[in-house]
Parts: structure tokens; sequence; C-alpha cells
């Protein structure tokens, strides 16, 4: 144990190839799966903050119910879409980093969604009567709303971006795992300790804790500042 310890050390120290490369995809993936699922996700959660049609609480019901989809399934149901004999196989996606990508923004896609629209209902609730009153209309309506909620939407797309770097089974699935091209630090984790490659796993392992922490800390500072801005 001491020894894998040991070599973990020596590859961050020396900038291991190989380590930095896992690391750099990884980030790449996750962060790009991010982005693209804020672009979905909080248009929709604004809609169903702030609107009115029918339906709209069956859809909050079901996007809470997403936020507890199993990653294996959503990785096997993107199999199938991908697979050569699936309706999407002639795009070649299974595989790639691509695939990776979009299996994470289907997972992260409901938790923003979910966790977005109480927090601009809230908010909306707030400035709903003021606004009103300035005769703001309703696309200057929302426009403050969300301004005013970026700290907490903030916290939210990070706490995004934990759950999407934290992910194993549904990029293992579509992704396969290869190496030096979707290779990322939790798949290499899990492969490289069932190989005995403790040292490669243990790197990856501290820096993926050192990410997780960054991103944890960047969380309960955005909190802590939303906290007083509201109090304030």
């Amino acid at each position: 144990m001491s020894e894998g310890f040991a070599q973990a050390f020596r590859m961050i120290a020396g900038l291991d190839r190989e380590l930095f490369e896992i690391i750099l995809l990884s980030i790449r993936v996750s962060f790009t799966a991010v982005l693209l699922a804020l672009l979905v996700a909080l248009p929709f959660a604004a809609v169903l903050a702030v609107g009115r049609f029918p339906g709209r609480r069956g859809l909050i019901v079901l996007v809470n119910a997403m936020m507890g989809l199993p990653p294996v399934v959503v990785g096997l149901a993107l199999y199938l879409l991908f697979s050569r004999s699936g309706p999407l196989g002639v795009l070649e996606l299974l595989y790639t980093p691509t695939a990776m990508i979009i299996a994470q923004m289907v997972l992260v896609i409901p938790i923003v969604t979910a966790i977005s629209r109480q927090v601009i209902a809230d908010m909306h609730a707030e400035y709903d009567e003021m606004l009103r009153t300035l005769g703001a209309s309703r696309i200057q309506m929302l426009g403050t709303v969300l301004w005013e909620a970026r700290s907490a939407l903030m916290t939210v797309a990070l706490a995004g971006l934990g759950r999407a770097l934290s992910e194993v089974g549904a990029v293992m699935i579509v992704g396969g795992n290869i190496n030096h091209v979707t290779r990322v630090m939790t798949t290499a984790v899990a492969l490289e300790t069932s190989r005995g490659n403790l040292g490669l796993a243990l790197a990856l392992g501290l820096i993926l804790l050192v990410l997780s922490l960054l991103v944890n800390t960047a969380v309960a500072l955005l909190r802590s500042e939303w906290r007083e801005a509201a109090h304030a």
C-alpha cells in the first residue's frame, strides 16, 4: 500500500503523461457536458418556475423523479440508441467522448433543472409584486430574477459538475474505457484497481478527490455569499 502511494505521488510530481492525459479528458468531457446541460436546463427551469400551462405540475414531478436516474440504465439506453443496430447508429457515436458527454448531460440536466426551478420560483415570488408595480415586462422580470439568483444558480452548476466528474457507470458503457480515447478518471480507477496497478489508481483517485474538494468548497462559498446577500 505504501509503495502504491509513493508511486502515485511520483506520477503526480513528475507530471506523468498517461495520468494527465486521463485527467484532461475527464475535465474536457465533464465541463462540456455541464455547459451544454445548463443551456438546456436553465431555460426549461425558468419556464417551469414562472410559466402557467397544462401539464406543468406533471413535468415538475417527472423532472424531480429523473434526478434519481440510475447511471447504468442511462448508459444502457444510450448504448441501444448509438449501437450499429440502433436508430442513431449511423452517427457512429458509440465509444467516443461525444457519447460520454451526452451520457453526462442526460444525468445532469434533471438535477440542474429541478434545483434551478426551485431557486427561480422562490426568487420570482420575492420580486414579482415589486416588478409588477414598476411595470416590468415578463422578459424583464425573468431577466431580473435570473440575475438576482446568479450565485445560487452558479452553485447549482457546480453541483452538476461534481455529479459529472464522479460519474462512472454510464460513461463506462457508452465510452468503453478505451486507452487514449475514452478513458477518464473514474473508469480508469476502476480498471487499474482491478488490474492491481494501485499507483495509477491512487494518483487518479487523489486528483479526483482534490477536484471534488475544490468544487464543494466553491459551492460552500457561493452559498455563504448568497445567504449574506439575501439577508443584506
